[in-house]
């Protein structure tokens, strides 16, 4: 099989490692880092099956016209990227699928709209949690305890200082409490096949959670507070009556979906639905599936998921490293070092994101530089949760470049158990 993956990051180069023990991969545009890239746009690949990586391609219906092309596509349609690039509208879907969820009200940038964005926030307690509705690249969630750096927050979405058209309609949330978990499945427009692991991402800058979101800085799966039981009881609360809800409003859903879960002391609650698997959670997902992963994908493309997918029960822990000035200045053009050493370790792979070549010709041959805001996703795998991380921070003490960043507590610590009864 000849597999085509769309996009660019390190969850296309995951994809792409993974995708290569049973089959032939091309990535579109991918980076200098992932093997197999090239400029070609999809539409002028031949391959058997095409998965699309990002959000945004999904969005701006790549897999309709991929589709109408005849082609066997791995990725919602306009229609279904919806419940991504409209959290307005996702969270309209899930309701009426009735699925645990914060309370929430949908504003837009008409001024009498801002008024009521504002009234809403003062009836709410804190943290106050304000989304843009459009994609955001995973950066667009404000979340305070600070009541005037809300309405601020509220003002620069809505007026497009902030994010552009993505945040002129915003959506504000009941603020909750307790630790995040993600999990995936696998849609084939009809069921949702769970990936039974649980991940945990690590989004603010800073250690200790401080500091502004970012599209992700770390991640670890599996997760010792949630065992293979509670991710099939969250599977159960969300993927099913999700995918019904999709089908009784006409969306053929055939691709991944992503849940976000906060376990609250009063339950679980649905935060977000994405259209893609994460990034950097895939890095930690993908690699662990066991079977032949373009198959599984082709099967559900073509609306024959697997009854049930495997994965490994052995740990992986990602560290994200990024470019100095993350998320909102990085810097570009830092020569990488030590890249070689830290991939000849035991337990260890490193995905490349933003990276490029050096315009330097005395750069030496294979080098790369930092092309983007989060340049490397280094990952430690290992049979337990300590000795992945130890893998993953080792490697990333063997590379280095001019101000490189990375938070140093990804899997230091988990959190406490919540009571889940009503």
């Amino acid at each position: 099989m000849r597999v085509c993956v769309v996009g660019q990051g390190g969850r296309e180069h995951a994809f792409a490692e993974t995708l290569r023990r049973t089959a032939e991969v091309v990535v579109t545009p991918g980076n200098p880092g992932i093997e197999g890239s090239v400029a070609t746009p999809p539409s002028q690949i031949d391959a058997d099956l095409f998965v699309i990586g990002p959000e945004g391609p999904l969005a701006d219906g790549l897999a309709d016209r991929l589709r109408a092309e005849g082609r066997l596509v791995f990725g919602p349609g306009a229609d279904g990227a919806a419940l991504e690039g409209s959290k307005a509208w996702m969270k309209e879907v899930v309701s009426a699928a009735g699925i645990p969820t914060a309370a929430y009200q949908a504003f837009d940038s008409d001024p009498a709209s801002r008024r009521q964005a504002h009234a809403y926030l003062e009836t709410l307690a804190p943290p106050y949690v304000i989304k843009t509705s459009g994609l955001a690249a995973g950066k667009g969630v404000l979340v305070t305890d600070d009541l005037a750096e809300a309405h601020a927050d509220v003002d620069a979405k809505l007026g497009g200082t902030a994010f552009g058209d993505a945040g002129r309609r915003i959506v504000i949330e009941e603020g909750l409490t307790g630790p995040e978990v993600s999990l995936f499945a696998v849609c084939d427009g009809r069921r949702a096949v769970l990936l039974p692991t649980a991940v945990r991402d690590y989004k603010r800058v800073g250690d200790g959670d401080i500091g502004p979101n970012t599209g992700g800085m770390g991640c670890v799966s599996p997760l010792a507070d949630v065992d293979s039981r509670a991710c099939a009881e969250l599977a159960s609360l969300a993927f099913g009556p999700t995918l019904a809800e999709l089908n009784r409003r006409g969306v053929d859903y055939r691709g991944v979906l992503y849940a976000g879960f906060m376990l609250t002391p009063t339950g679980p609650r649905l935060l977000e639905f994405n259209v893609r698997f994460g990034d950097p959670e895939a890095q930690v997902t993908l690699p662990r599936v066991q079977g032949d992963l373009a198959e599984l994908l082709a099967g559900a493309a073509a609306g024959e998921a697997a009854e049930r997918i495997d994965v490994s029960d052995d740990a992986m822990v990602c560290v994200v490293c990024a470019a100095e000035g993350y998320p909102n200045d990085p810097r570009a053009g830092d020569l990488i070092t030590g890249l070689d050493h830290a991939r000849a370790m035991t337990g260890v792979t490193v995905f490349c994101a933003g990276v490029g070549l050096p315009d330097d010709a005395s750069a030496p041959p294979g080098s790369l530089v930092t092309a983007g805001g989060r340049v490397l996703n280094v990952c430690g795998r290992g049979p337990d949760v300590a000795t992945a991380r130890d893998r993953a921070y080792e490697a990333v003490r063997r590379i280095g470049w001019p101000g490189m960043t990375y938070r140093t507590d990804i899997a230091a610590a988990v959190p406490p158990l919540v009571d889940r009864r009503p």
